[in-house]
């Protein structure tokens, strides 16, 4: 059995423009899913996967996502004071016991296989999770980076996280093309970059989550730069392919993007209708909004 993750990257240096201008204050990674930000959900699947060390790829100017980690002693001391001790609790365990947080500046944005790059010293010579935070995963059992741990444990190969795209949106993803893919998974032959739907070897795409041997960061580092000198993970991917075995996994859950306004409204109405607290006022909310629509009922 090969060894289990214990680190996972985060690349959160983008500067979120889709979101303007919300963004020109408040880093992407921090918009909120009911009282969460987005990074909150993917650093919990994570930790849950049995990852203690996250490794924030950030930018100079983005702050908000290292204080949100770091501790607030004012407001904790402020709690404490006037005995809201549930709220203290949710600031205290942001970041449990034993898990830390280490943050590595990218100077220049070129890339997500860069970003991933300014990761090595940090994660040696192990494999090891990336986590893209847009891509939020709703599940009521094991998170999907859980799930692929568990296989590439299983396997000591690389695993990538696919899901199921109509034929006519595989020119918005990388595509993979599979070899014995037993429904839930199988070995990548072939990554394709945005194909079009006539020429896509299949309609599994890619998405933000990796589970990834050590022996990537040599292909990123003689990775040709491609368009607007970026270094493209999806190109290093194709080349550790044809040396070891990369496996596609299909996990259980949802996948909401959260990088475009739908996806986050999306999220939003799923995280809200599966709250303890507030489904149920949830749903009457939406229920009596569809209504003045002329509506009748929420499915």
């Amino acid at each position: 059995m090969a060894a289990r993750i214990r680190k996972a990257v985060f690349p959160v240096a983008g500067l979120g423009t889709r979101f303007l201008p919300a963004t020109k204050t408040v880093p992407k990674e921090m918009l909120p899913i009911i009282d969460r930000p987005l990074i909150q959900y993917a650093v919990d699947e994570a930790i849950e996967a049995g990852c203690d060390t996250l490794v924030f790829i950030t930018n100079r100017y983005k702050h908000a996502v290292a204080d949100y980690f770091d501790k607030a002693y004012e407001l904790e001391h402020k709690l404490e004071r006037s005995g809201k001790l549930e709220q203290l609790e949710l600031v205290r365990n942001v970041l449990p016991p034993g898990v830390r947080a280490v943050f590595v500046t990218q100077a220049e944005a070129l890339g997500l296989g860069h970003a991933v790059l300014c990761a090595k010293e940090v994660i040696g010579n192990e494999p090891f999770a990336v986590l893209l935070p847009d891509d939020v995963i709703w599940n009521r059992g094991p998170g999907a980076l859980k799930q692929m741990a568990d296989a590439a444990q299983a396997t000591g190969a690389s695993v990538i996280a696919v899901q199921d795209v109509p034929k006519e949106q595989t020119g918005s993803y990388g595509i993979v093309a599979t070899q014995n893919f037993d429904a839930r998974q199988g070995r990548i032959t072939a990554i394709v970059e945005k194909p079009k739907p006539e020429v896509a070897p299949s309609n599994l795409a890619v998405v933000g989550r990796y589970v990834l041997n050590p022996g990537i960061f040599e292909l990123l580092e003689n990775t040709t730069p491609g368009a607007g000198g970026e270094i493209q993970l999806t190109d290093a991917i194709a080349t550790l392919l044809q040396r070891e075995t990369v496996n596609a996994y299909r996990f259980q859950g949802t996948r909401f993007d959260c990088g475009t306004h739908i996806g986050l409204i999306e999220a939003t109405i799923r995280y809200a209708l599966d709250h303890e607290k507030l489904s149920d006022s949830a749903r009457q909310l939406m229920q009596n909004a569809l209504a003045e629509l002329g509506v009748e009922d929420l499915e």
